[in-house]
């Protein structure tokens, strides 16, 4: 750990002395890139009490800022955006011109919040949790999303960005996205967006679990998410077929929820082209997703395409269409926002607790049987090693009685152990069942077939039927 320290240090004082000598030298010192590394350095450099650095590092900001404001003072003369352009940096000047909204930053335990307006305590919210697999598009949505809320038309030839793309983002936080001061401009409401981590990604399956750990810290901190009115399942239109990791991350995904929210949960599928997406819904079909279903009895969707930040060709019409694609499927969306019903996620809570409980019961059930094991042989070896002395070394025979006495008390207490993880355990399958959305999902299975040979091997035959 001190290591680390000191290497973390000497990165801090080296990106300074970079981004100093960079002011000093560039012809363009104030690149979106260098604006964004400021940001994260001023953090960091606060977290340090490096308050001449951080004095240091917050009039460049402020100088670049000024930059930017002046260089953008004649387009904005037409712009219906001008307040949100001129506290955004710029990062390609398209048509449509692409900028990075510069929204409020608040990281609380591994809760990262991003806040763009204030909230009025008397204007209506409605959230929104996105989940699917990395790269399926959540973040392009987000920033779709926050578009749409802000009023941005074809012809502003704007694009604003809140949400970092997936590619670039490695973070294990559960990202919270406050929209607020646009209510009754597009939407009758604010927006919150609950954004997970991408499930699937080359991390494995304990990154997974690490989501359903923070998800349950968002849902029951004091000033975290309590309810939902929608949860989108965000899945390419480019999916053909069930493949099995696409069935690992439904499987995950799902098992995350309790029942309550099924007719809460939608399929928002990125990157379409307009046309019927057969194949994702077929996709979904067959995963058995348990989800608020059409007049056709399909699972209810929405269609966006993932091309809006996108540079434009003169007199493309490709982009146009793709555009209203999207802007007709976000009126059907927040309609449905609009319309739904918040639901209380104390059931996802509970069910998101018990699968880290069960979790933890079978890793301490399976030590206590693997030690139990190990305790048992020792037992056997030393009353093998008690019958070789032919009793004929009193002193060495009371040592290996005293050993073996010690011995079979440790067991008496294995046995108790086992005994209890085991109903514990059983206790939190059972409830699962109850309560789950998804109760046999892939690792619950493993866990089954695990406690039912050891409920056989207990002689609870009814726990074993039930199981």
């Amino acid at each position: 750990m001190k290591l680390l320290t000191a290497e973390k240090s000497q990165f801090l004082d080296e990106s300074y002395q970079h981004v100093v000598r960079l002011e000093q030298i560039a012809l363009k010192a104030d690149s979106a890139s260098t604006i964004v590394h400021l940001d994260f350095l001023i953090e960091k450099m606060k977290e340090r009490g490096d308050t001449e650095k951080v004095q240091k590092l917050e009039e460049m900001r402020r100088r670049e800022d000024e930059g930017i404001r002046g260089a953008l003072r004649i387009s904005l003369i037409s712009s219906p955006h001008e307040d949100i352009i001129s506290d955004s940096f710029l990062i390609r000047s398209g048509p449509p011109a692409v900028y990075q909204l510069r929204a409020k930053k608040q990281k609380t335990g591994t809760l990262t919040r991003m806040t763009v307006g204030e909230k009025r305590p008397n204007k209506t919210n409605r959230t929104i949790l996105l989940v699917g697999e990395t790269g399926a598009g959540k973040s392009t949505l987000i920033n779709a999303l926050l578009n749409y809320t802000m009023g941005v038309k074809w012809e502003d030839e704007v694009w604003f960005m809140i949400a970092e793309e997936e590619r670039r983002s490695q973070t294990s936080d559960v990202m919270v996205y406050e929209i607020f001061g646009f209510e009754d401009e597009t939407l009758p409401y604010s927006l919150t967006i609950i954004n997970t981590p991408g499930y699937g990604d080359t991390r494995g399956i304990e990154h997974d679990d690490i989501i359903s750990h923070r998800l349950l810290d968002l849902f029951q901190s004091e000033d975290g998410v309590h309810e939902v009115h929608a949860v989108g399942l965000v899945m390419k239109a480019s999916v053909n077929r069930l493949s099995e990791p696409l069935r690992y991350v439904f499987d995950s995904v799902m098992s995350l929820f309790g029942k309550d929210v099924e007719k809460n949960i939608i399929a928002l599928i990125t990157h379409s082209d307009g046309s019927r997406p057969k194949n994702p819904l077929q996709a979904l079909e067959a995963a058995n997703i348990k989800c608020a279903k059409n007049e056709d009895s399909q699972p209810v969707h929405f269609l966006f395409n993932n091309c809006q930040h996108e540079e434009r060709m003169e007199e493309n019409t490709i982009f146009r269409n793709s555009w209203e694609l999207t802007q007709t499927n976000m009126d059907h969306l927040t309609d449905l926002l609009g319309k739904s019903n918040p639901q209380k996620l104390m059931k996802t809570a509970e069910v998101l607790n018990e699968r880290i409980r069960l979790k933890a019961c079978i890793q301490n059930l399976e030590d206590r049987f693997e030690l139990a094991d190990l305790k048992q042989t020792e037992i056997r070896q030393i009353r093998e090693a008690l019958k070789q002395t032919n009793h004929r070394n009193k002193i060495e025979i009371e040592k290996i009685l005293s050993l073996l006495e010690n011995l079979e008390k440790e067991m008496k207490v294995l046995t108790a152990e086992k005994e209890k993880w085991l109903s514990d355990s059983y206790q939190h399958v059972v409830r699962l069942e109850e309560i789950a959305l998804k109760a046999d999902s892939a690792s619950t299975v493993a866990h089954l077939d695990f406690l039912i040979e050891k409920m056989k091997e207990e002689g609870d035959m009814d726990k074993v039927q039930k199981l």
